[in-house]
């Protein structure tokens, strides 16, 4: 069943926290922008958060100067500065409940009602320790998901790696975004598998790319035990807004039709 997280109860909003995740090359970040611009346009406060290293959230969403964001993980001085340690330093002590509650408002680039932030990626394997640099974020997930007052929309890996138990149970809803193909149903599984090991259980599937009512059946017969939130269906006028730097909320497409319904249903 779905939740009417952005409906009036009682006389006060109640204020969703989103995940979205998918196999790239899906449309993640696409309707994740989508998502994001559409409640924006009906009077949503939404921090966006781009916590996808292979995503450009910003430019979906028009952020003017996108290429300009740094991420959150690549600012070295404020990571030794809330955690005492210099990122990639092996060893040591460093702080585990680095201040973050500020960084949002101070490092947010704004569009309208729209805040976005930029996680960035942690280098894995023989890049050092990377503890301050994840400890960081982590702790900005947790206040993000915990403690804000905004609609939140996070535009994740192929994966749920910013999560923990910590803010899985106060996520209302992660969305995976699937498209008509064995790989894109196999990660779907996968995200589902590491949602529900940490208790994120309210997991939702995005159909897109949909050409024909023939993919919409193809993806219902083979994610049985999933539950859908809607379909976007393939649109030429947003793969040209991706090759042009345009926001795919600003192009004439049936997927801001479809993403309204879909919000209809929180």
């Amino acid at each position: 069943m779905f939740c009417k997280g952005l409906s009036k109860q009682m006389g006060e909003e109640i204020l969703m926290k989103i995940a979205v995740s998918g196999k790239g090359g899906v449309g993640k970040t696409t309707f994740s922008a989508l998502l994001i611009r559409t409640l924006n346009e009906q009077g949503k406060h939404v921090l966006a958060i781009d916590a996808d290293p292979d995503a450009n959230l910003a430019a979906a969403l028009g952020i003017p100067d996108a290429d300009r964001i740094v991420p959150i993980a690549e600012m070295k001085e404020l990571v030794f500065e809330r955690t005492e340690a210099r990122p990639g330093s092996m060893g040591g002590f460093f702080k585990l409940n680095p201040k973050v509650d500020d960084l949002p408002d101070a490092l947010s680039a704004k569009l309208d009602n729209i805040k976005l932030m930029r996680l960035g990626g942690v280098q894995k394997g023989g890049s050092g320790c990377i503890c301050p640099e994840s400890t960081l974020l982590r702790a900005l997930i947790t206040h993000i998901v915990l403690a804000r007052d905004e609609v939140v929309v996070m535009d994740m890996e192929a994966g749920i790696e910013h999560l923990g138990r910590a803010t899985a149970s106060a996520v209302d809803r992660l969305i995976v975004v699937v498209e008509p193909g064995r790989r894109s149903m196999d990660t779907a599984g996968h995200i589902r598998k590491l949602a529900l090991e940490i208790g994120l259980k309210n997991i939702v599937l995005v159909g897109n790319k949909i050409r024909s009512p023939k993919d919409e059946t193809f993806l219902k017969e083979h994610l049985k035990d999933f539950e859908f939130l809607g379909f976007i269906s393939y649109d030429e006028a947003l793969i040209e807004a991706d090759l042009d730097g345009v926001s795919p909320f600003d192009v004439d497409s049936t997927a801001k039709e479809n993403i309204n319904a879909m919000i209809s249903k929180f």
